[in-house]
């Protein structure tokens, strides 16, 4: 195990005892690492009366799954999974600012009523105080839902999750951030599962090409705007990946294929929402 500065270390102690004091719980678990910290400590401070749960929709990018139930063999915790019909939800397919506040509900929605059937009190998430400085709609999902957040009451940022997910040895202690596919999708364009397949296949030619921080944004049009680490961009431009990544791009449907010389940056769409959206609460459905 990796370790831990003093500070850290009774940041985790105040994190297990937290959970403790919740007497049993469902981990709301993507298999990112911030989730992983939830359900580490869960598991920990309450053994069998804690369990993951695993949203399943089109939404979820390949192989996700798969990883979040060897993530949950390797913390120890049961699994589940719920399967969310996100897209049934017109407000969710019309995707304006506010999706991601309709994607939780339904989520929470669904975890909270299976709890008699879990066996458990309380859902968990792992929201963490990075997460206050962000357009986070689906927070308040979580807070009509009663919906716990261990990390956030325990004052965790990022760097802290990752360090402690590093000294329990998480697989995914570095993994970089994997939202859903859906947030992609520039705002105002409707999400469909062709356009979910379209950017997830996209994304996982990138990645197996060898590149790691990778979005493909979906805008208006049929046009891919893709991010990657700066490092990277010029990787991109060389001759055979760039007409690879063209005839690849190409064949999934878009017509359009353009290169973000920002380079890769979690939660872009956001950067074109004015002041008010940002600062208006969600309005419930």
């Amino acid at each position: 195990m990796a370790n831990l500065s003093s500070s850290l270390d009774g940041q985790r102690s105040r994190l297990i005892e937290a959970l403790r004091g919740y007497k049993s719980c469902a981990v709301a678990f993507s298999g990112g690492v911030d989730s992983a910290v939830v359900a580490q400590a869960a598991q920990i401070a309450l053994g069998n009366k804690a369990v993951a749960v695993t949203g399943v929709s089109a939404s979820l990018a390949e192989g996700e799954l798969e990883a979040a139930r060897a993530l949950a063999a390797q913390i120890g915790i049961r699994h589940e999974t719920i399967l969310t019909d996100e897209l049934s939800d017109t407000a969710y397919v019309q995707n304006a600012a506010d999706r991601c506040y309709h994607c939780k509900t339904h989520l929470y929605d669904l975890m909270v009523a299976a709890l008699p059937r879990l066996g458990v009190a309380i859902v968990a998430a792992g929201a963490n105080t990075d997460d206050e400085g962000d357009y986070r709609p689906g927070m308040q999902a979580a807070t009509e839902h009663q919906v716990r957040s261990p990390l956030l009451e325990c004052e965790l940022g990022k760097s802290d999750v990752r360090a402690l997910a590093q000294h329990w040895g998480l697989s995914v202690w570095d993994k970089p951030a994997t939202p859903c596919l859906s947030s992609r999708i520039a705002y105002g364009e409707e999400v469909t599962p062709e356009r979910l397949r379209m950017i997830d296949a996209a994304e996982r030619f990138l990645r197996d090409a060898g590149l790691t921080s990778v979005r493909v944004r979906y805008h208006r049009g049929d046009l891919a705007r893709v991010e990657v680490s700066p490092e990277a961009l010029s990787k991109l431009c060389e001759g055979d990946l760039r007409e690879q990544l063209l005839s690849k791009l190409r064949s999934l449907g878009f017509k359009y294929i353009t290169l973000d010389l920002a380079g890769f940056r979690s939660g872009s769409q956001n950067e074109v929402l004015p002041l008010d959206v940002l600062q208006k609460p969600v309005e419930q459905a």
